[in-house]
């Protein structure tokens, strides 16, 4: 672990306590002072070579997706706090890494520990703790690269604070991307887990519910790590896109590699051309919208989950413009009834997930409305909403139940903490979209 004095100065949290608490009230205050400190202090082990590990909380793994969440919103710091500069880049150098070990996996251990989510799985790596193939945890990973280069502004410096794994893992992302276009026929990942749940395994015997080829890129598993109903996740198409867009700039600029910016640009665009032709349809009452998934066989879902990417985060990773009329169609529907996992209760409303019990709204999924919404007056709703269904914890849940606070989950969850942290800065005029 690190010592968070090293890191973050006591002297700056205070500053942004104070500037938050003035803000928004000594609840959310404290709320913020924690989970600020409490990142830095309990998540990272940096190993000898300078990579980072880091648990997504309560349960001992490394997410390619939650890390990037974890640790985004320090890059606003960097320039009060220059040490963790070191850390993000180890964050990095971990998950690069990690990709060239296993693109398909999205959670890996502190080592070959044989540590995993279940033993039954078809996969007995003993560096992975779950492999379930999810299109975001590669685009993740991109996008933090990418946020990092903005926040240093020090081409020179990237290549060492990125490592040697990080061209070849952009590589590989990009080939694995333009393989799972054509899964049915091409690709070589299954994923089986002894269950009755089908949330948490697929289909034919771990490859998928059928898919026609449609020039998206198929993921087995959304980013609440369920299952995918239809194989294309339209948001994580949209993101994925974004992320190939910074890859072909990382070829250009870094790595001398026209042959990778000229794929990843080609990529990028056949996701965006596929997602209009595939993903886009027209509601009776919201007018045309994204789909959440399709399988380019006519089974389409009209819905969208707590976890980012999801539609209604979109504008947050860069994929679209907040003002954009299809994503302002799109917004009305998933903040509605017409979205199956919106809950409206004595406590709460919002977006919740089918990875948690009904009816629990996810604060993630608040925060991410507020800071989508451009409106100061919402974020310090939602600040003091958060803080008032902690049940008493001074913790940013996964989960709660919308009509009765006392019922959560995840007693440490560190990707709630920093998004709540990340809505706290936005009232002080720092976001990490200025980043991008």
């Amino acid at each position: 672990m690190c010592r968070m004095d090293e890191l973050l100065p006591t002297t700056l949290v205070d500053d942004l306590t104070e500037q938050v608490t003035r803000r928004a009230g000594d609840r959310v205050g404290a709320i913020f002072a924690r989970a600020l400190r409490e990142t830095v202090e309990r998540t990272p082990t940096v190993r000898p070579d300078g990579s980072v590990f880091v648990v997504t909380g309560d349960i001992p793994a490394m997410w390619l997706r939650d890390s990037t969440a974890q640790w985004q919103t320090y890059l606003l710091l960097l320039e009060r706090a220059p040490a963790l500069t070191g850390v993000v880049a180890g964050v990095l150098r971990t998950q690069f890494a990690s990709i060239r070990h296993d693109a398909y996996a999205n959670a890996f251990n502190d080592g070959p520990t044989g540590r995993c989510h279940e033993p039954g799985d078809n996969s007995d790596d003993p560096w992975l703790w779950e492999r379930k193939y999810e299109v975001d945890s590669l685009a993740f990973p991109v996008l933090l690269a990418h946020r990092l280069r903005r926040a240093i502004d020090r081409d020179a410096e990237l290549p060492g604070l990125l490592g040697p794994d990080a061209h070849p893992a952009m590589r590989r992302v990009v080939d694995l991307w333009r393989l799972e276009q054509d899964h049915e026929e091409r690709s070589p990942y299954r994923f089986v887990r002894p269950t009755d749940l089908r949330s948490e395994t697929l289909d034919r015997d771990g490859l998928g519910t059928p898919v026609a080829r449609t020039g998206m890129t198929w993921s087995g598993f959304r980013p609440s790590d369920d299952a995918c109903e239809y194989g294309y996740n339209v948001p994580a198409n949209l993101f994925a896109a974004r992320a190939l867009d910074h890859v072909a700039t990382f070829a250009r600029d870094l790595f001398d590699d026209a042959g990778l910016a000229a794929d990843a640009g080609s990529l990028a665009a056949e996701l965006r051309a596929a997602v209009a032709a595939h993903g886009v349809v027209d509601h009776p009452e919201h007018g045309r919208v994204w789909a959440y998934e399709v399988d380019g066989l006519g089974g389409v879902l009209l819905a969208d989950d707590a976890n980012v990417p999801s539609l209604l985060s979109l504008p947050l990773l860069g994929a679209c413009a907040a003002d954009d009329p299809l994503y302002v169609a799109t917004r009305r529907l998933v903040l509605s009834e017409t979205n199956p996992w919106f809950h409206r209760g004595k406590a709460a409303t919002g977006i919740g997930s089918p990875h948690t019990p009904d009816r629990y709204v996810w604060p993630i999924a608040l925060c991410v409305q507020a800071l989508t919404s451009g409106d100061e007056d919402e974020a310090v709703r939602t600040l003091r909403l958060v803080a008032d269904t902690d049940d008493g914890t001074l913790h940013v849940h996964e989960g709660f139940d919308v009509d009765d606070p006392s019922c959560w989950t995840r007693e440490w969850f560190s990707w709630a903490d920093s998004t709540f942290c990340e809505l706290a800065l936005s009232l002080l005029g720092e976001r990490v979209t200025d980043l991008d």
